[in-house]
């Protein structure tokens, strides 16, 4: 049926309107044969003939895409401050808290810094601060200089954790102290070089220090 219709002669009152003349059956044959044989790409090793009596006719192909799997990628979680506190994660055991035990610790964290500043320049004091105020303090001896609370002003230990808001040091005493960061001023010491934090403008984790900007020189309302 569809050959029939496609073979058919044009209307005349079609021609007109189109501006076409008619043609014999054979010349629209051969001229829908040069055009689709023009017109497909020709495969190896098949007549094009046989090609051309198929009822159906491909024009183009494009090989289907291969559907992807999904991984599942699910990222470790860590754990909640809850499950820290219930795990007791950050408590240091009272065997463990003698001052003799960390000081190779500080003896570690002296050979860091000189590495980080490459050498400790008394010429260069504000280089050596700014480097001093983005380094890990773990292991540092700190001393509190200034406080609001007078019973903080004069303690000194080595640097055992540093949170957000406070530290937290062993003294030469064997004890453990947690000071507050906020309103206090610390001293950090090493080859004679003292450099002072000012604990309201370094209320950050260690992790965040590095990518701040510091101000060497500042001011703090006692």
């Amino acid at each position: 049926m569809e050959e029939k219709l496609v073979q058919a002669p044009i209307p005349r009152g079609l021609q007109k309107v189109l501006g076409v003349e008619p043609q014999r059956s054979s010349r629209a044959a051969a001229f829908t044969e040069a055009f689709l044989a023009s017109s497909l790409q020709q495969p190896d090793n098949q007549d094009l003939k046989n090609l051309l009596t198929h009822k159906a006719v491909i024009l183009g192909y494009t090989r289907p895409k291969k559907q992807r799997t999904k991984r599942s990628s699910k990222k470790a979680k860590g754990l909640t401050a809850q499950q820290k506190k219930a795990l007791k994660v950050f408590q240091i055991r009272p065997e463990h808290q003698r001052y003799q035990l960390f000081l190779p610790l500080h003896d570690l964290w002296r050979q860091y810094v000189r590495d980080l500043c490459g050498g400790l320049r008394p010429s260069c004091p504000q280089f050596v601060q700014q480097k001093l105020l983005k380094a890990d303090l773990h292991g540092a001896i700190i001393t509190v200089v200034r406080s609001k609370c007078p019973s903080y002003v004069g303690l000194s230990g080595i640097l055992l954790q540093e949170f957000k808001h406070v530290f937290k040091i062993i003294t030469a005493e064997d004890r453990l102290k947690v000071i507050p960061k906020r309103n206090s001023v610390f001293s950090v010491e090493i080859d004679g070089f003292v450099s002072h934090i000012f604990g309201s403008r370094f209320e950050q984790r260690a992790s965040e220090r590095s990518a701040k900007k510091f101000k060497v020189h500042g001011s703090i309302d006692l």
